[in-house]
């Protein structure tokens, strides 16, 4: 029996790439008074490998710095030194974000300038940009400073595969929030430059877009968006499903887990304990021939489960900065 078994490792090695190849993990809508950030740290423990990334609302209700080191540090801050964060809405409930950027600063992360809050960064032959789609208060609409920049910052790094990331989705079929126009011309900018994958928080609930445009319409040229505000905040119904969303779940904790290689990506979404929903997937970057050999979409996350394995580990402790 044992033998007969052997046939799938080489297929799922091929499949889903190397255990070395690199990896992103990401959620927003995180660290709240219930125990939804506790379960999701919990996955960031068991996953030591990679870069972590926060999709916004990091710390309720209004990210101070007491809140980010009350509710978000014994959690979340366990993988502090390899996390890159974005700002949300309640980050800027204290003006200009600034427990955030006390916070997040002084462990030397990288969070842009004060009140402004973007930036970009390379990783795993990767190009990754965070914004700050707070766009009332920094804006966001064609003329804006962030604008002028993503766009410059897109035309000067032409990496095969590019992510950009930030709060407020364009697309959503979240109950609470929905689709936002206000990000579009962000949106419009990342699919002039060929923008691989977005990802966003806001709506607490885990939806996947097929690739598609600023206006909504079915594009294999756009980005693949994703909405993991699974973090830990309190999770929400789905609403009115929008077009192109090809799945989702509501009431749901988990993290995002995506690993990169050269021209693609896979996709993961890992739940938390006692939830069940999952997704998985990969897809060739924007303009890049499909992986070659393996041609497994969403029924990767059928194989995948079976290499995975629980090891304990101690779990990292960081004390704040004095």
């Amino acid at each position: 029996m044992r033998r007969r078994r052997l046939w799938i490792l080489p297929l799922l090695v091929f499949c889903a790439g190397s255990a070395t190849d690199p990896k992103v993990l990401a959620a927003g809508d995180i660290a709240s008074t219930g125990n939804g950030k506790e379960l999701t740290a919990e996955l960031l423990d068991s996953h030591p490998n990679g870069i972590v990334l926060t999709l916004g609302d990091n710390a309720y209700d209004a990210g101070t710095l007491s809140q980010f080191q009350t509710l978000y540090h014994p959690t979340w801050g366990r993988n502090l030194l390899r996390t890159y964060p974005s700002v949300g809405n309640h980050e800027y409930n204290t003006a200009s974000g600034a427990g955030y950027d006390a916070y997040f600063r002084p462990w030397g992360r990288p969070i842009g300038a004060l009140g402004k809050h973007w930036y970009s960064f390379d990783y795993g032959g990767w190009h990754f940009v965070a914004l700050n789609a707070n766009c009332s208060i920094v804006g966001c609409a064609p003329g804006s400073e962030q604008a002028g920049w993503f766009d410059a910052d897109l035309s000067a790094h032409a990496t095969n595969c590019t992510l950009v990331y930030w709060h407020q989705p364009r697309f959503s079929s979240g109950s609470d929030h929905g689709s936002s126009t206000a990000t579009q011309n962000l949106y419009e900018i990342a699919h002039s430059h060929g923008v691989d994958v977005i990802l966003n928080g806001h709506d607490h609930n885990y939806e996947r877009f097929a690739p598609q445009d600023a206006f909504g319409h079915a594009d294999p040229t756009g980005p693949r968006e994703f909405v993991v505000g699974t973090g830990g905040a309190s999770p929400r119904s789905m609403g009115t499903i929008q077009p192109n969303s090809v799945t989702s779940a509501g009431n749901v904790f988990g993290v995002l887990q995506l690993t990169l290689h050269p021209k693609s990506y896979d996709w993961r979404f890992l739940p938390a304990a006692g939830h069940t929903y999952t997704d998985a997937g990969t897809a060739s970057c924007v303009g890049m021939a499909p992986p070659k050999g393996c041609g497994i979409g969403p029924e990767l996350g059928v194989l995948v489960p079976l290499l995975a394995w629980r090891r304990g580990r101690r779990r990292p402790t960081l004390a704040p900065p004095a």
